[in-house]
């Protein structure tokens, strides 16, 4: 998958993982102001479907500040969340101490394309608004799928463009025009919110996407879209 990378040395995982370092501190902030809190809508989406069969370990890959991680104690009996970014992760266990959950949920620095995880360890795995940043996504989807036990579910929510006028052109003039310059602005961080929108431009979403859980081992894969478009739950049964 290519995407616009957001330095110009280093691998795409070493700038990833220096450009979330940077925009840690104002990160949630950000995304509730960007989103106007439907991100948190839809992560609570994700831990209804979850809810509906039992999940006694949940791997939440690329989970930043463990919202999702911390949503997904209400599903699971223990959530280990993975990210590449130590500083995003600083936040996200302050997140969970506060939220009395530290006995449950365990945060930890690991890569999507190399998980330190056994075969088979997990009932379910949820990654939200992570996998475009994946530095290859097809070893990061067979990660994924590796680590769920038979049978297992896999979420994946991500944003999407709509098609559907006025909301595609609303949706890319406010991701291509307004996002940057406040993340700029609040995030102190000149690239962070420029990159955004291009590899939401750069990822293979719908049926493409679907293809590539496919390929990664997945089965029963399917798409549904939310909120006109502006994100996708794709999900997967190994």
């Amino acid at each position: 998958m290519s995407v616009t990378p957001y330095a110009e040395d280093g691998s795409k995982r070493e700038q990833v993982e220096r450009m979330f370092d940077a925009i840690s501190p104002k990160y949630d902030l950000l995304n509730r102001v960007f989103s106007m809190g439907i991100d948190q809508r839809w992560r609570r989406l994700v831990v209804r479907k979850l809810g509906e069969e039992p999940v006694g370990h949940l791997l939440d890959v690329a989970t930043g500040t463990a919202d999702l991680a911390i949503m997904g104690a209400q599903a699971a009996d223990r959530v280990t969340g993975v990210d590449i970014s130590e500083g995003m992760l600083k936040h996200g266990r302050v997140k969970v101490e506060e939220a009395g959950l530290a006995e449950r949920i365990t945060l930890q620095q690991a890569d999507s394309t190399a998980l330190p995880f056994a075969d088979a360890s997990f009932d379910a795995v949820t990654v939200a608004f992570g996998v475009r940043n994946f530095e290859d996504l097809e070893r990061g989807l067979a990660e994924m799928i590796r680590v769920l036990r038979p049978g297992g579910r896999l979420y994946v929510l991500e944003f999407s463009r709509p098609q559907r006028t006025p909301m595609r052109q609303l949706f890319r003039f406010y991701f291509h025009r307004v996002m940057p310059v406040v993340g700029r602005l609040v995030s102190k961080d000149s690239a962070a919110y420029t990159y955004l929108p291009k590899s939401v431009d750069a990822f293979p979403e719908g049926s493409r996407f679907l293809e590539l859980l496919s390929r990664a081992g997945g089965s029963e894969v399917a798409a549904r879209s939310l909120t006109g478009g502006i994100a996708t739950l794709y999900t997967a049964r190994k």
